[in-house]
């Protein structure tokens, strides 16, 4: 069960998002999660230059997942600003999601997909762009499940009314 406070946190990170959406601009992008069970997150980063070290300038995501997942994400966007990739390398999941305190146990993944999105982002440099070749990233976040539904006839791709999400 989750505590009010908990709640409370998600949903004001949820009315108010940061970072959220794609940033075409970005040095690398990383995405994890799994299709089959419809949680992903899809994290981009721009670096800049900073008293002679590399250090993250912006963070950006998409996220398909729990209230949760986006939760997470929108606070770990801003709380690695500033820092250095290893500095943000080292951060746990639970570090990133701090804010929104003691998690349930059934969300500590949440902070997991998170973390390992970061990590992938650090690692993996956005691929480059050639005029008129065919890229071999999906261009966003809903572009990977379908080429993921589309390999694999058993998964489908449903998407709920906001009223069946409340349920």
């Amino acid at each position: 069960m989750m505590s009010d406070d908990f709640q409370k946190r998600v949903e004001e990170s949820i009315r108010n998002p940061r970072n959220m959406g794609e940033m075409t601009d970005a040095d690398a992008v990383g995405t994890v999660g799994n299709p089959g069970c419809g949680d992903m997150v899809r994290m981009w980063l721009k670096y800049k230059v900073e008293n002679g070290q590399k250090v993250i300038d912006k963070a950006s995501f998409q996220s398909f997942g729990c209230e949760t997942a986006i939760a997470a994400a929108s606070l770990a966007t801003e709380l690695i600003r500033g820092k250095t990739p290893e500095e943000a390398a080292n951060m746990s999941g639970s570090e990133l999601a701090a804010d929104l305190g003691p998690l349930p146990p059934t969300k500590i993944h949440c902070t997991q997909l998170i973390e390992e999105a970061l990590r992938s982002a650090l690692i993996t440099k956005k691929p480059e762009v050639v005029p008129g070749a065919e890229t071999s990233a999906p261009a966003s976040l809903i572009d990977s499940l379908d080429n993921e539904t589309s390999k694999d006839s058993s998964l489908k791709l449903v998407f709920l009314d906001s009223d069946e999400q409340k349920r």
